[in-house]
Parts: structure tokens; sequence; C-alpha cells
């Protein structure tokens, strides 16, 4: 099918001006290209206010801001700063500072400033993975990890420095014999390759070892996001109990205004982004004083590692009613008491369709479905919660990382005969979070706990988030904990909602030793494909 569209004519010197900075000049649809994101944010902030198609208005407005560079011609900025000004500073359209990016690098920042970073939904992240590599070397003479400058100049900062030293000294002292542990327990296969299996032990022993490290293990975070985004996250982390996350801040702070100065005029402005802090900062302050005052001492009854709390008893019946709306001429509410009229088998053969026939766990339901919604309490070490929280989409909130809640000893080590020096490890982790939380410092004291060590947190999701989350990390080559965390989230799901569970087709129970050597197996199998 051709589409009809109204052919706009350049002459020959337009087109010439245009081509560096439009990807067609025939089409009604291009791409901008060799500007600075300022300039993009600034030429659709100005489009939404003219009858000018995009290059007409680039023609008429910015082109005359076009400088001649070494790699070609790119256009000035000026304009753009002026026209942020009016319509972002002076009339506060925040839409205006969604429409452009940076990809920014974030290196050696700690565990904890990793998920202070994340919190944000409009952003998309990528974090080293401590499942590939080891972290028993000493780049520049010390460990892969933040000494908190909190303990500078005090005795508690030779603890944690001691408690480092263990740690990380225990993590080395282990590996051989976990990586022994696994080539004896999983030997090579006659069709695996030295590189495939080799990888898949690795993973294998880093997964199994790299909860014993600390909460201030170091990390490297990319972050592509919005010039919105990045405002709530510097002001975010700008008032932040950590010092850490401020001086963070500050540094990406730097490097966001050598790219995109227009997008953050607001963030440290006292009547702006200054009072929005003071006032989250308020808030976080005056609920902790009140939780001190009114349960604080009450102590937590005992629960699952999984805890669905909250659901929605009709949760079922509204998903149906939700999946035949658009498809329908009548009003929510009496939809839905259309639906109740009907029989199980008919609404069973609404969801039904809703669903389709599901070639993969990438083929999901509309967003009628997010119709009903579930909320878990979660008990599970550090280290799994770490990728659970990357699920922005839902709603997620997170308690204080303490030694509290206990820990497990992967069977792994126990069984490789190791658990006394896991046990130490533990040990060590738990008096050093003591030391320094008796100090006063309770925020601070969470850069000593191993991520064995238990966190509970909070998730709530609907029903489409549930069937992504559940899908993917009960997947056989998610780690065995978040494996966990999804099959009893859907076990619950189960219980209250037999026929949204049954829809999760693709949740794995699968009990499998090396999951990572069959991934490998199937990426390499795919590689000798295309090569041949």
């Amino acid at each position: 099918m051709t589409i009809a569209y109204v052919h706009e004519d350049f002459t020959e010197d337009e087109r010439a001006t245009l081509t560096p900075f439009f990807s067609d000049l025939d089409g009604p649809v291009f791409a901008l290209t060799n500007m600075p994101e300022a300039v993009k944010g600034a030429m659709f902030a100005r489009y939404s206010r003219t009858t000018k198609s995009l290059r007409r208005l680039f023609l008429d407005e910015f082109a005359q801001d076009i400088v001649a560079g070494d790699h070609g011609p790119t256009v000035a900025s000026t304009k753009a700063a002026g026209l942020y000004e009016r319509i972002f500073v002076e009339y506060g359209d925040d839409s205006v500072a969604q429409l452009g990016g940076v990809h920014l690098a974030c290196e050696q920042a700690s565990q904890l400033l990793a998920k202070a970073l994340e919190w944000g939904r409009l952003a998309a992240y990528l974090e080293q993975s401590t499942r590939y590599m080891r972290y028993d070397d000493r780049p520049g003479g010390a460990w892969r990890a933040t000494v908190p400058s909190e303990l500078e100049g005090t005795p508690l900062a030779e603890r944690y420095d001691a408690c480092l030293d263990e740690l990380f000294g225990i993590y080395g002292r282990l590996y051989e014999p976990i990586d022994a542990y696994w080539r004896a327990r999983i030997p090579q296969g006659p069709g695996d390759s030295d590189f495939i299996y080799r990888q898949s032990i690795m993973a294998k022993t880093c997964d199994t070892l790299r909860v014993l490290l600390p909460a201030g293990t170091r990390s490297n975070l990319g972050i592509y996001a919005s010039g919105q985004s990045y405002e709530q996250l510097l002001m975010r982390v700008a008032v932040h109990p950590l010092a850490e996350m401020r001086a963070y801040g500050d540094l990406m702070m730097t490097e966001l205004r050598k790219v995109i100065p227009e997008f953050l005029k607001r963030v440290d402005v006292a009547e702006r982004g200054v009072a929005w802090g003071a006032y989250w900062k308020d808030v976080r302050e005056r609920t902790e004083e009140l939780a001190a005052k009114l349960v604080g001492d009450v102590s937590p009854d005992p629960r699952p590692m999984v805890n669905l709390v909250d659901h929605d008893p009709d949760g079922e019946l509204k998903v149906t009613a939700a999946v035949l709306y658009a498809a329908s001429r009548l009003p929510d509410d009496q939809l839905s008491d259309v639906v109740r009229g009907l029989t199980t088998e008919e609404r069973a053969e609404i969801l039904a369709t809703s669903i389709g026939e599901r070639g993969n766990r990438r083929h999901k339901p509309g967003r009628a479905w997010e119709r009903t919604g579930y909320r878990f309490d979660v008990v599970c070490d550090y280290g799994a919660f770490r990728d659970l929280q990357r699920h922005r989409p839902l709603t997620i909130e997170w308690q204080r990382l303490t030694p509290e809640l206990g820990y497990d000893v992967p069977e792994a080590v126990t069984e490789a005969g190791l658990a006394g020096e896991w046990e130490r490890a533990m040990t060590v982790s738990r008096e050093t979070w003591e030391a320094i939380e008796a100090a006063g410092l309770p925020d601070v004291a969470q850069y000593a706990v191993s991520m064995a060590y238990r966190i509970r947190f909070v998730m709530q999701m609907t029903a489409r988030e549930a069937m992504h989350l559940t899908e993917l990390r009960s997947q056989p080559t998610g780690h065995p904990v978040y494996r966990q965390v999804a099959q009893a989230m859907h076990e619950a799901i189960a219980g209250v909602h037999p026929a949204i569970a049954q829809a999760f087709t693709y949740v794995s129970y699968d009990d499998v030793d090396l999951e990572r050597l069959e991934a490998e197996r199937r990426t390499e199998a795919k590689r000798h494909a295309r090569q041949g």
C-alpha cells in the first residue's frame, strides 16, 4: 500500500542545506542528524506552535545558525538556548525537556549508588554484570569498592577497610574451589567448545560467589535518558542522605551541562530544583521520624519469601471487561455489568482470545491486562533484589539494607565444604555493619553489608507486568534466587486469579543444573548456522 501525502518542494540550495541534518528530504518520516540535543528539542518545541513542516521550520528559523566544522556543518545552539529560556524556564513546559537525550557512562558506582541512579522509570540502563567478571583483583591497588567519605578520618575507616580485605579476600580464596566444583559436577560435553564451556563455568562460579561481596562493591552503569529524566535524577540525588550520591550527582551535572545545558537550568535554581529537593528531603525525614515513633518498637512477624499482600478479588472480571472495551460501544461500568452476567465459559473465551497464540514470551496481551494488579512483599538476598529492582514500570520500594533478616549459604558452597569461609565473611560483614550503625550512621553502614544478606521490599504491578516479570525472571538462565521469587509470584497469582495465571505460559519451573551452558550452546549453534 502506498501512503498518499503532500510532497514538499525544496530548491537545490535548500536541499544542500537540509541534507546533513535530515535523513530524508522527500517523505513524511525522517530522522534528525548532526544536531546538538538542545537544537533538536528546541525545534520540536517550536514545531508544536507553527503550521510549518519541520524541514521548512529549520530552513526559515534555524539554518542561519549553521557553522562550519572540521567534520562538516553543525548547528549552533544559540537560538535553542533562547527558546528554552522562554518556553521551558519561563513557562514551565516540562514536555520540552523530554525532547533531547544523552548517553552517559557512570563508572565505579557502588551497588547502593547504582540502585539510586536506576530509580527513574523513563530512562534506559545497562549495568555491568557481576556474573561475567571476577572481583578479586585490585586495580590501582584498591578493591573494587567504594569507601564512604563519611568514615574518613575515623577509626571506622580502618574497620571498613579490614572488612573489604576479608570479603574480597574470601571471594578470591573460594573462586578456584567453586570453579572446580562446577567443573566436576558438569563435565564438558563432547560438542562443547572450550570457549562456551569456560564462559559457562565462569558465569556459574561468579553467580555463586557474587552475593558474598558487600553493597559497596563498584559497578559500571550506562544511562540513556531525556533531559527531564536527568533533571529529576539530579534533584533527587542532591538531597540523598549518602555523600557518594550527592558527590556523584555533582559529577553528572558537570558532564551533562557540557552537552545539554539548556535542559538543566532549573536544577540548582533556589525557587525551582533546590526547593523541590528540599521538599523531598523534608518529607523523607519527617516520615522516618514518624515511623520510628509509631512503629519502631514493633517486631516484624515471620513471612515467606514472597507474600501476596493485596489483590482485587474481581480482578479477572475487570480484565475480561477491559478486553472488550475498545471493541464495544458500551460505557465501562455497563460493560462490567454485562461481563458479570456471562457464563464462566464465555468469560474464559474472552480472556483466551485476548491472549491469542503466543509464539514466545515476548507476545503479550494488550493494556486491558493492566486493569488489575498485585502487591507483593518480598524478602530475598540483596543480589537478587538488584536484578528485580530493574523492572521500573512497576512500583517498587525497599527498606534499608541490614544483616537483620539473615542470609543463605549457596548449595555449591556447602557441598564444596566451604561453608566455614562463607560464615566468616557474613560475620565480618555483620560486625562491621554493627560498628558503623552504632556510630549513628545507619545509611552508611549499608556499604559493609554482604549482598548475601536479605532485604525487604515491596513490588506492585499490573497483571500484564506480572506476566513479563515472572516469565522473564523464571527462565533457566536466571539466578536461582530470583527464579524462586518469580515462581512464587506466579503461584500466588494462580491461587487468586487462576485464569490469569494460566496465561503465563512461559513461566519456567524447569530444574536445570548449568543453565548458562545451555544458553551458550544455543548461541553457538545460531552462530554456526549464520556462518554456514
